[in-house]
């Protein structure tokens, strides 16, 4: 039993969906699985276990930002056993090229984070993702004939929703960074680390250059499309 997650083995599957928000795991067990069962709720962050397909799955809640999410990755992986885990979140539009409620498949994830400079004493460490989940992924969101509305490339992993510099951001446009979220860096490190597979796909919430947004209850209830493509992925891998 895991210090965060606290669930018995085998209560947990092969693959796991990680939103960020812990409601939003409820949303997406009570939506998308058969015979869910809440398998952990310490700490608020809730984890569940059903089947979709007939094909047993499980979604677990992560947190905001990266430490909080490695804590949880971590566990799922080293206690576990979890061989894939997609994240499942929304994100922040950082170019007119992305629209809101298009969807980003994080090819590999840049940060402004300190974690894996100190992991690699000052190297910079690029996390990528699994190529077998992203070309999963993105074949089953060309089956939803989603082409237009979805893109695969960088996606950069902030430390800070509130930026002391947002100017710089525009520098990561400049060098092809579609989106910026909390998490995916720190994902891809630690599946890495593991010999896993991980993938990051998000919905864009919200655009930094235009100003729209969606609502807490949208972001939380209305990311079907992303779901759909991640459980596709993963079975198709798993």
């Amino acid at each position: 039993m895991s210090t965060h997650i606290g669930a018995q083995a085998g209560d947990i599957a092969p693959l796991v969906l990680m939103p960020g928000d812990p409601l939003r795991a409820k949303w997406i067990a009570e939506t998308f699985l058969e015979d869910a069962r809440c398998y952990t709720e310490v700490r608020g962050m809730y984890g569940f276990t059903g089947t979709w397909q007939g094909q047993r799955v499980s979604v677990q809640g992560s947190g905001m930002g990266q430490p909080s999410l490695a804590i949880y990755a971590h566990e799922l992986m080293a206690e576990y056993d979890v061989q894939s885990i997609i994240r499942v979140g929304s994100c922040g539009a950082m170019t007119e090229r992305v629209a809101v409620r298009d969807i980003v498949i994080a090819s590999g994830a840049c940060t402004d984070s300190s974690m894996n400079r100190i992991r690699f004493e000052g190297l910079d460490y690029a996390p990528v993702a699994d190529f077998g989940l992203l070309r999963a992924a993105y074949d089953a969101a060309t089956a939803q004939d989603l082409d237009e509305a979805v893109h695969v490339g960088l996606i950069y992993s902030s430390d800070s929703f509130y930026p002391a510099r947002p100017e710089l951001s525009a520098r990561m446009v400049e060098y092809g960074v579609l989106a910026v979220e909390m998490e995916a860096s720190a994902l891809y490190t630690l599946a890495a680390r593991h010999g896993r597979r991980a993938l990051a796909i998000c919905t864009v919430s919200d655009h930094l250059v235009t100003g729209e947004e969606t609502t807490s209850q949208e972001r939380e209830q209305t990311f079907g499309a992303m779901i759909e493509i991640a459980l596709t992925a993963g079975l198709a891998q798993a």
